[in-house]
């Protein structure tokens, strides 16, 4: 079987295997969401945090929880990772440096698992477990919760009440991510990823000399990075590494944990408004921006356009032979498109048209299908954007599933758009002009100012994938792309819980002859156009100088 037909079984594979979860998991989600009884263990945590789980929030009493959630977990890993000598499974590694520890406590509790450092060098199997893995799960969860928190604003009338961030956030972990993790973390082991709480083995190579191979317990990290769309990998090379992804059917197994839970949150989405074609229509605006990129990064990486890649027949540069070009470029698309940051091949060894790609996936904002919950969202918000354009060009003030958007739904919409690519233009431009930077780059020219984009859209998106030929171990690198990450996070997450609590007070005004249509065909393509449009608009100039122009060269 010819590559490209082994690659088209896999891509027709996973869609049967998305499709075969789609209803039964989406279903699940709106009841874990939905259901008035706590489970056991659930109430021993409210009781220990000393929450009321039957007490409802204001977008504001729930933004508060997000981010003071989050402020206290970001001091908790940094102290984590600073006081790893004491720490058990330590194995000498010593205290992680203060400016990477703060970088990587705000990556990991953003969700955006950006490492600017060798885990297996670095972190001892405590910091990986109690403080990364920890966060893998609740930077999910919360996610997940303003999610869910926005659609209560498109279902509720005439209230301030949003539900309540503290239940929100324990059923996400405790129902949701823990019993898959689990499950998956299981299904890794036995298809041969390594779990292990040894530091390492010596091995004797053929010339008589004794190396040490690294070991770590990966099955139950890749399986909630991957889930989660977390991305950070318990070693250097990530999910290229075979102790986390041994082969192709790992390979498979991760790329349909990337994106089961953002797309069977349509189906939620749906389920949740009483309109199962409301969760329809955005799943095919995810699936044609997905299906569109994957095709565009896995023709580019067949058909090189570099010597070496056309004596070669493809670029296989940086990318593994267990997986080849259809296997990386799957992975590339999906995680990419996910926020998630775990790769399988290197995007800095891709072509021109190739990387571009995967950076394009990311400026679309999050949305293809987008991260756990951020996706979501995002898209959402896109579709008030889309709506609020129609209904310009028709002359009447839009609305979107029985609510008007007026200037409050129409602002804080736009603040959610345009937050990450404020920050990602004006931090890369920044970097780029500063005196050290060429020093930082292993590329002059288009390539190194791409992998100066790729590293600001990934902390801005929160995605966590970078173009490895840039280091980032500088302290203007180090605290500018924690920045980013904090800015992409919680200035859209702000934004989403504003617009939700405005949708819940407001009353459901109904259908009329005058409505569009959000169900059809037009809607779906409108705001595809709309996505396409921002993306276009945005950054075009800055793609121009990087990306394109390695491909036109």
């Amino acid at each position: 079987m010819s590559s490209t037909a082994a690659g088209l079984l896999q891509v027709g594979l996973l869609l049967v295997a998305l499709a075969a979860v789609y209803r039964p998991l989406g279903d699940y989600l709106a009841r874990v969401f939905t259901g008035e009884h706590h489970l056991g263990i659930e109430r021993v945590i409210y009781r220990v945090v000393r929450v009321n789980p039957d007490a409802e929030q204001s977008w504001r009493t729930y933004a508060a929880g997000v981010l003071g959630f989050s402020f206290v977990s970001v001091v908790l890993l940094y102290l984590i990772q600073r006081l790893q000598p004491l720490l058990p499974f330590g194995f000498g590694r010593g205290a992680v440096e203060p400016g990477m520890a703060f970088n990587n406590a705000v990556s990991f509790v953003t969700n955006t698992n950006w490492q600017s450092y060798v885990p297996e060098e670095v972190m001892g199997h405590t910091v990986q477990m109690f403080g990364l893995t920890v966060q893998n799960f609740l930077s999910a969860a919360v996610g997940l919760g303003v999610a869910i928190a926005l659609v209560r604003g498109f279902v509720r009338s005439r209230t301030d009440q949003l539900g309540n961030f503290w239940v929100d956030l324990t059923r996400g972990t405790v129902r949701v991510l823990l019993p898959m993790a689990f499950v998956f973390a299981i299904v890794l082991i036995a298809l041969g990823v390594v779990q292990s709480l040894r530091s390492g083995v010596e091995v004797t190579n053929v010339d008589g000399s004794v190396s040490r191979i690294a070991l770590a317990p990966a099955a139950s990290q890749e399986a909630i990075k991957e889930l989660g769309t977390n991305g950070g990998g318990i070693f250097n090379a990530n999910s290229a590494h075979p102790f986390e992804n041994p082969s192709g059917w790992t390979n498979f197994v991760e790329i349909f944990l990337l994106l089961v839970i953002p797309v069977s949150l349509t189906r939620t989405f749906g389920v949740l408004v009483a309109n199962r074609g409301q969760g329809y229509s955005l799943l095919s605006v995810m699936a044609v921006l997905w299906g569109a990129m994957l095709a565009v990064i896995w023709w580019a990486e067949a058909h090189p356009n570099g010597p070496a890649a056309l004596l070669a027949g493809a670029n296989m540069e940086g990318k593994e032979v267990r997986f080849g070009i259809p296997g990386s470029a799957l992975f590339a698309d999906s995680t990419t498109g996910t926020s998630t940051g775990a790769v399988n091949s290197m995007h800095d060894s891709y072509s021109g048209l190739g990387g571009g790609g995967t950076i394009l996936n990311m400026l679309f904002g999050e949305m293809t299908p987008g991260g756990v919950g951020t996706g979501m969202y995002s898209i959402l918000v896109m579709a008030i954007i889309a709506m609020f354009l129609a209904g310009l060009m028709v002359g009447r003030t839009p609305e979107y599933l029985g609510k008007k958007l007026g200037r409050r739904e129409v602002t804080t919409s736009a603040i959610a758009i345009l937050a990450m690519p404020t920050v990602l233009l004006l931090a890369a431009g920044i970097a780029i002009m500063l005196s050290g930077t060429p020093g930082h780059l292993a590329n002059d020219g288009v390539h190194g100012w791409s992998e100066v984009l790729y590293a600001y859209a990934s902390a801005s998106n929160n995605n966590g994938s970078a173009f490895a030929g840039i280091t980032v171990t500088s302290p203007w690198f180090q605290s500018s792309l924690g920045i980013c990450m904090l800015l992409g996070r919680f200035v859209p997450i702000l934004a989403v819980l504003c617009l939700a609590g405005s949708l819940a007070r407001q009353k459901k005004v109904p259908e009329t002859s005058g409505t569009l249509p959000t169900t059809g065909v037009l809607f779906p393509a409108m705001l595809t156009g709309t996505v396409l449009l921002v993306a276009a608009l945005t950054f075009i100039p800055a793609l121009a100088l990087g990306p394109i122009a390695e491909a036109l060269a």
